[in-house]
């Protein structure tokens, strides 16, 4: 055999070698990537309590005194969704907080001025409730939320999340506290 022959087998040779190699580190990776999914999954915990509701913040998608499930640890498998009912471990407070998530990472941030308060607008839309009413915050609400309108130049950053009521007006909620960590959301409501 002539060199031109003995080269070109050696550089199919070679060609075919590095297209099993990388081939076969992909399905490796994958492989990886699914056991470390089911190694989660495994490793989660979802506790079950039933929970009765003190409050009206909800009204009228959860009313005062209506029971309902917490499924707690679910977000320790799960991604936490826009519109999730959640229980949300506050500080100041002996018992945790039921809120709607209105807000999550990534999400554009902005308020907006109108003549009775301030409307909190998510990706351009003013953020409505259950109903379809539109959230009106109070001034106090607003030096609240502008403070991470400012400080994240209007977007939500990773981990962080707005969590309001029901109620249009507002209620003990991000207007009040500011927008949340996903460590002290304890886990997923269900009516």
């Amino acid at each position: 055999m002539d060199k031109k022959k003995i080269l070109i087998i050696f550089l199919i040779f070679i060609v075919v070698l590095s297209a099993v190699l990388i081939l076969s580190k992909k399905i490796s990776v994958k492989e990886k990537s699914v056991g470390l999914e089911e190694e989660k999954a495994k490793n989660c915990e979802i506790k079950e309590e039933k929970i009765v509701v003190r409050g009206n913040s909800l009204e009228p998608l959860i009313k005062d005194g209506q029971e309902v499930r917490a499924l707690i640890g679910y977000y320790d498998c799960n991604e936490i969704k826009r519109d999730d009912i959640v229980l949300y471990s506050y500080v100041g407070s002996k018992e945790p907080l039921i809120k709607i998530v209105k807000g999550i990472p990534g999400d554009k941030f902005e308020l907006e001025k109108t003549k009775d308060g301030w409307h909190i607008l998510i990706n351009g839309k003013v953020l409505v409730n259950s109903e379809g009413k539109p959230y009106l915050i109070s001034e106090r609400g607003y030096k609240v939320l502008s403070l991470y309108e400012k400080d994240y130049k209007n977007t939500i950053p990773e981990d962080a999340y707005l969590i309001l009521g029901n109620l249009p007006t507002g209620s003990f909620d991000s207007t009040e506290f500011g927008l949340v960590g996903r460590k002290e959301i304890l886990g997923k409501v269900e009516k």
